[in-house]
């Protein structure tokens, strides 16, 4: 029996470890889902005792939540697998989480599995603080998918608020999970999520190319243009149009991408993957790009080409790490003569043969 305890104990770990990457954004306790709900200002709800169900044998378990208690069955948090809660309250029910973590010291889940314990662990009234940041009437919502497997979210809990909380608590958010009266705010939370997905698609397959080839040049960031597969680029060869300044872009022809970069909302979510990204100097919108010219102009004798522009989305990143140092100009540097090599110091000093 204590073996199999023991095989039970790993394989439970080796669940959490298999999923922990898919979902560490949710699942920690200091990321983006939580902070942003940390951070939401809720109204204080009066002290209420929830009972939502208990085991046929009178089985429960008492989850704290702001100043609500809520009663719940903990079978059905644990039939709920994939979700935070169901995982805790499986490790509670095999017992075996505090004696086999240490097996996972080398494994970078190690924060993750530590805090699932920790919130495992009961309070001095043998309840369960969880949820922290959560309102109790979102909670109550979410306490829905585990009894009947979907989430009637009401006019006070509004959709960005349930969408950050099942993000957290690995719940699933979609239409098939939540139903609601503003449609609107549905459909725009299953749009992030969707543009999030499409565009890491967009950025391995075409944005990244594009940015390894200015690597590969020494530079450090990096503009581009995004064009329609039909647009056509024609430059008369002895007038070019004068665009760039610094930022010479790149371009790339992707319709898709182009449709895509339209919206305000999808050039958001796109920033905040390229922040997640570590990138730096992020700027996303729409821009004029020359493609043909329009007529030519000669004045004193001065030759003028007018171009026709069309507004085309751009990006421009930069992955420069001492960006402080390249901008620093000291213009009191002194000539150091180096020692070692009296050629290199009267280099430097002497001047320049006329």
């Amino acid at each position: 029996m204590k073996h199999s305890s023991s095989s039970s104990a790993s394989n439970n770990i080796s669940s959490i470890k298999d999923n922990c990457h898919r979902n560490q954004r949710s699942m920690s306790l200091g990321g983006p889902a939580h902070e942003s709900l940390l951070s939401k200002p809720h109204s204080q709800q009066p002290a209420q005792t929830i009972e939502l169900s208990r085991g046929e044998s009178g089985d429960y378990v008492v989850l704290v939540v702001e100043n609500s208690r809520f009663i719940v069955n903990p079978a059905r948090l644990i039939a709920k697998s994939d979700t935070m809660l169901g995982r805790m309250f499986a490790m509670r029910a095999r017992n075996a989480g505090a004696s086999n973590v240490s097996v996972m010291s080398n494994n970078g889940c190690n924060d993750v599995v530590n805090g699932i314990l920790d919130l495992v662990r009961p309070n001095d009234q043998n309840e369960y603080d969880v949820a922290e940041g959560i309102s109790a009437p979102c909670f109550r919502v979410i306490m829905d998918y585990y009894h009947r497997g979907i989430m009637n979210c009401p006019p006070v809990v509004s959709v960005s608020e349930l969408r950050e909380a099942c993000d957290y608590l690995m719940v699933p958010f979609n239409v098939n999970t939540v139903k609601c009266q503003d449609l609107r705010s549905l459909l725009h939370e299953i749009s992030n999520e969707g543009a999030r997905g499409q565009f890491n698609v967009f950025l391995e397959e075409i944005i990244l190319p594009q940015l390894v080839i200015a690597a590969e040049r020494g530079e450090r960031e990096c503009h581009i243009v995004v064009l329609m597969d039909e647009d056509v680029v024609d430059w008369d060869e002895e007038y070019p149009p004068q665009i760039g300044g610094e930022d010479v872009p790149q371009v790339v022809y992707s319709t898709p991408l182009y449709k895509f970069f339209k919206y305000a909302e999808n050039r958001d979510v796109a920033k905040q993957v390229l922040k997640d990204r570590e990138m730096k100097k992020i700027r996303l919108g729409m821009e004029g790009y020359p493609t043909h010219k329009e007529r030519i102009k000669r004045r004193f004798n001065r030759t003028e080409v007018m171009y026709n522009y069309v507004q085309r989305p751009f990006l421009h990143s930069s992955w420069e790490k001492e960006e402080a140092r390249s901008r620093h100009v000291d213009f009191a540097c002194p000539i150091v003569k180096s020692k070692s090599n009296p050629s290199l110091a009267s280099a430097a000093s002497d001047p320049l043969p006329q």
